[in-house]
């Protein structure tokens, strides 16, 4: 049976076009075989990371006399931040070759790749058996396989996690991460409200997807949209959600909550496998930005591109859900050049045509103002990859009050 979940998350894995998706994150890159040059993970989903085909600059497990089977041989580091107290699970596979994994935890005071170095970071958990292509931490551990326990994690902890693949070859190594609070107890009324479970038992697979408050992880009942399985697509409310899966779906699935920031995300689910979608909303806060980079224009104007309409539709109805809040509507643009008087012009453009379009769709515009920044605020100064690029290239709706 374990072979088989194998197979099918590999076939999965192996279908999914290339690129930043919703769901999946493809990663590239030659400089994340180095502690120093981790990849940062700022939230749950399946990513893709390539392989560079070498164990980097830098021996940075070498001080560890436990870790002495761990050669760097073709390595990838990445950094993750625990947004509240919770458990962290994850399943990782590769095509080809054996794979290692160490998950080193910050002590409170100076760099965690300095303490790695030293040997002085604490391993949090290791998985060195020989042979696998794949392992995993989870709440429930499998008897005799390559598992070990969820690790908990207090809100600010800071881990790197260090994959190895004994295995030269620049494959891609398959992740799904997943961070989640304290279980819920069904135990109240009020709790039963918040799940919808529309599986037999509780063994069948299933697609269990949860809202949670992403500042402290907390349930939050709101609604759920679901496109792409005519089996399950309409329109939900609660905070936990089973969905019986007896095939391979393509899903689309919009998050709406009141007073909260929206979320969506298309993801491709196995056929007869259980699946964990979390969605994580940020609460709307004075001062708090949205960054929209599914907002895209024709290069060099301020006319959208065809796919920028769902995700302008979607900015609409979470104006019009959320009636008492006014924003500014912030364009940004990405240029390498240090001033670019052109980008500037651009991202003030941008700024306006989506102002003009939420007017157009009943929008007041007296909530509503404009500002273009250029390339003057990059969420990425010097991006290393192409997805860091497009987050630079993106619109933002900040809250005014």
């Amino acid at each position: 049976m374990r072979q088989f979940y194998i197979s099918i998350l590999l076939f999965f894995f192996s279908n999914i076009s290339s690129g930043l998706i919703f769901g999946q994150k493809l990663i590239r890159s030659n400089q994340i075989n180095d502690c120093d040059r981790a990849v940062n993970i700022f939230e749950p989903g399946f990513y893709d990371i390539k392989f560079p085909g070498n164990g980097g600059n830098k021996d940075d497990v070498n001080n560890y006399p436990s870790l002495k089977s761990v050669k760097e041989t073709n390595s990838i580091w990445i950094s993750f931040i625990a947004p509240f107290d919770g458990f962290m699970n994850l399943d990782a596979y590769v095509e080809r070759g054996d794979l290692q994994m160490v998950i080193f935890l910050k002590d409170k005071k100076g760099s965690i790749c300095d303490q790695i170095k030293e040997g002085t970071s604490e391993i949090s958990r290791l998985i060195n058996n020989k042979g696998f292509s794949y392992l995993g931490l989870s709440m429930t551990p499998e008897i005799d396989s390559n598992q070990l326990y969820s690790t908990s994690l207090k809100k600010g902890d800071k881990i790197l996690i260090y994959f190895n693949n004994k295995d030269l070859s620049r494959g891609l190594l398959h992740l799904n991460l997943n961070f989640n609070s304290k279980p819920l107890e069904i135990s109240s009324d009020e709790t039963i409200k918040k799940i919808l479970d529309y599986r037999e038992d509780d063994f069948s697979p299933a697609v269990h997807v949860t809202i949670r408050d992403a500042s402290t992880g907390d349930p939050v009942i709101g609604t759920l949209n679901i496109e792409g399985s005519k089996n399950i697509e309409g329109s939900y409310e609660g905070s936990d959600f089973y969905f019986v899966t007896d095939r391979m779906l393509h899903l689309i699935l919009n998050c709406d909550v009141k007073g909260y920031f929206f979320m969506d995300k298309e993801v491709r689910v196995p056929s007869g496998q259980s699946s964990d979608i979390s969605f994580w909303l940020e609460p709307i806060m004075l001062g708090k930005s949205m960054q929209i980079e599914e907002i895209e224009f024709h290069p060099g104007t301020s006319e959208f591109l065809p796919s920028a309409m769902p995700k302008l539709k979607r900015l609409k109805e979470f104006l019009a859900l959320n009636s008492d809040i006014k924003v500014e509507i912030q364009g940004h643009v990405y240029s390498p050049k240090e001033i670019s008087i052109m980008g500037q012009i651009m991202s003030e453009a941008r700024a306006k045509r989506v102002y003009n379009y939420l007017v157009d769709n009943g929008i007041d515009k007296k909530r509503m103002t404009t500002v273009g920044y250029g390339n003057k605020k990059p969420i990425y100064p010097n991006p290393k990859f192409d997805y860091e690029e497009q987050m630079n290239r993106r619109v933002e709706i900040k809250i005014l009050e």
